[in-house]
């Protein structure tokens, strides 16, 4: 696991984040977390899967991907989660299989990302943390902001 704090430029850092806190910007409803019938939901938006893009604003992402340098994409997604009374976590799971994930945090709050050796990592914007995708993780919700919002990647790394 790597840990790696202020990723991008404050500047291309608020362009990227102001992009998911703008009017603007589509969020799609899912009525799951982790899987289905898992009593949680959340908001997403699929920038790329399927080996395509599938969302307009693919491009914005473009600094945080060249961060990461990946040989392939697998998956890129953006999920918002909406503020709850107590910390909930969805449960532990692995995204995709045999690649590496990155989880990238857009705004600081409370919540945080657990991983299966009670490892934690807080949501701090411009904040990233890459790990191999089989190991065990979970998200929570916050409870100090409207929302906890994250860029999570899926890619097999350059070798």
């Amino acid at each position: 696991m790597k840990i790696i704090n202020n990723v991008l430029s404050n500047i291309i850092f608020n362009k990227l984040k102001n992009l998911f806190f703008n009017n603007y910007f589509s969020w799609h409803y899912q009525d799951n977390v982790n899987h289905k019938d898992d009593g949680h939901f959340q908001f997403c938006h699929l920038f790329f899967d399927d080996n395509k893009i599938n969302s307009i604003y693919f491009e914005h992402i473009s600094p945080i991907l060249n961060f990461i340098n990946p040989q392939q994409l697998i998956r890129v997604k953006a999920n918002l989660l909406t503020k709850t009374d107590k910390i909930i976590e969805h449960g532990f799971h692995t995204d995709v299989k045999d690649c590496m994930t990155a989880i990238y945090y857009i705004n600081t709050n409370n919540g945080y990302t657990k991983f299966i050796d009670e490892t934690i990592v807080s949501s701090e914007e411009n904040k990233l943390v890459t790990f191999i995708s089989n190991i065990k993780h979970t998200g929570s919700t916050c409870t100090n902001e409207n929302v906890r919002v994250v860029l999570n990647i899926n890619y097999l790394p350059k070798i």
